[in-house]
């Protein structure tokens, strides 16, 4: 827990108490499931007359759909980051005008995040950042109003130009270096499938202002990217993602099946995946094979963003993926460079954290928190799946990063099948559940990412296996 909490032998008294109070108001910020959310039902105690009317508007918009009838529309957005237009639920969903996006306050927002990623890269390395790379989701765009986008754009000193009367953005104006007290990032964006397909116009503008710093004649230490540009005779791409038609970060049916064996196999398969690079004024793909392996030989350090406080990175595949990939990828190329989670879940208080220390936030505040291994338990099978999820998202991490520490596999370990009870909710409700959640323990100590002290561990696991296909067998 020392190390978790930051705290070094040499930390003086005073020095470790202030540490581990900073560690535990972390935790203690962090969001915890007391249970499922259960479609068109509103949360047991619930006060607000827009939540209320959104369980009673997502049933009857359900049977609306399926009988072909007309469902009114509503916008899109993030109810947690003040956007209460969007309730009641239960409407036909339509999104924001991408041509505002990124919005001004998504602008302001989006330039204090990525303030505190590179203060925190000087603090660490004791000079700023030259090369990143930032991972850009269509969905988080969506929710924040285009935070992610301002981000990059902020980092290479850009800032986008509204017009008043629309609110849209009609073009980019790169800041002065004097005003920016610090040097110019080179930054390269992996846009996600929904991205590409989404946002063209966004696209477009991150190309056009990539181009703008690219052509810029300034010192090659305040200008990393015209300084290459230079050097190549020519502006190369900035924004990196999958052919058109295809998702995802390229590794997850492999991840899924476990047929590999190092995890520089999944680095080359996440490198394979972004294999186009999009730009232009239609923000179209052109196939670029090894492209973005040369950006990714040059960074300095991913940024990934958490927006979202409904969820964390040890639910849903697509954290691991990307972020694991970015690490393997590192791994194939012999780079070596920071890998930061961002989480921008309160937009005023952004923070950036090692993977390390957000996996380990989230096993401490969330994943064996009693009060969330309670809530799950009320919801017999669906609640069994959601530990395997977070077994096999820890797992995924630990193997993909190598950035784990083992004792945080142990505490979930002792969380889910070293408590009797919960064992035995597992095998009763979801045999299925139990066997991948042993199955992905196992994994881990064949891969030597965790060394537990118990010898009989191996054939708990073993057991656990042979009961759940029995029980399966059974049901």
């Amino acid at each position: 827990l020392a190390t978790e909490a930051g705290v070094a032998n040499t930390d003086a008294p005073d020095e470790a108490l202030r540490r581990i109070d900073a560690w535990l108001c972390d935790l203690k910020d962090f969001a915890i499931k007391d249970g499922l959310h259960i479609y068109g039902r509103a949360a047991q105690g619930e006060t607000d007359l827009l939540r209320l009317q959104s369980a009673a508007t997502e049933q009857s918009a359900l049977l609306a759909a399926l009988d072909g009838r007309h469902i009114t529309a509503g916008p899109s957005g993030a109810p947690a980051r003040g956007r209460s237009d969007v309730l009641p639920t239960g409407r036909n969903l339509f999104t924001s005008d991408p041509r505002t996006m990124p919005t001004p306050t998504a602008f302001d927002l989006g330039k204090a995040a990525s303030d505190e990623v590179v203060t925190s890269y000087l603090q660490a390395h004791g000079d700023w950042p030259r090369s990143l790379v930032i991972d850009l989701w269509g969905s988080a765009s969506l929710r924040t109003g285009g935070e992610e986008i301002a981000q990059g754009l902020a980092l290479m000193g850009c800032r986008p130009q509204w017009d008043a009367a629309t609110g849209r953005v009609t073009g980019i104006e790169v800041l002065p270096p004097a005003t920016l007290g610090r040097p110019r990032i080179d930054v390269t964006w992996r846009i996600s499938g929904l991205f590409r397909d989404m946002f063209p116009t966004q696209i477009a503008l991150i190309d056009a202002a990539a181009t703008a710093v690219a052509t810029r004649e300034e010192d090659d230490a305040e200008n990393p990217l015209a300084a290459r540009t230079r050097a190549d005779g020519k502006v190369t791409p900035r924004i990196f993602g999958s052919s058109p038609g295809t998702y995802g970060a390229g590794l997850e049916d492999l991840l899924s099946s476990g047929d590999w064996q190092a995890r520089e196999d999944l680095g080359r398969a996440y490198l394979d995946a972004a294999s186009h690079a999009y730009g232009g004024v239609e923000g179209e793909g052109v196939s670029a094979p090894g492209a973005f392996a040369g950006r990714l030989a040059d960074a300095d350090l991913l940024v990934h963003t958490g927006d979202d406080p409904g969820r964390d990175i040890l639910e849903g595949s697509a954290d691991v993926a990307f972020i694991g990939g970015f690490s393997a990828a590192l791994a194939a190329l012999g780079g070596n460079a920071d890998v930061v989670v961002l989480d921008t879940t309160d937009p005023q208080k952004p923070k950036p954290r090692s993977v390390a220390e957000a996996v380990g936030r989230v096993v401490r505040a969330r994943a064996v928190n009693p009060r969330f291994v309670a809530g799950q338990m009320r919801h017999g099978p669906r609640g069994a799946s959601e530990f395997a999820e977070t077994v096999d998202r820890l797992v995924g991490f630990a193997e993909i990063t190598h950035a784990i520490p083992g004792n945080l596999i142990e505490v979930v370990h002792d969380a889910y099948l070293g408590d009797p009870a919960v064992r035995a909710f597992l095998l009763r409700e979801n045999p299925a559940a139990a066997k991948v959640i042993a199955e992905r323990f196992q994994s881990a100590r064949r891969r030597g990412l965790w060394h537990p002290l118990r010898n009989s561990i191996d054939d708990d696991l073993a057991a656990l296996i042979a009961e759940a296909q029995a029980q399966g067998v059974a049901a």
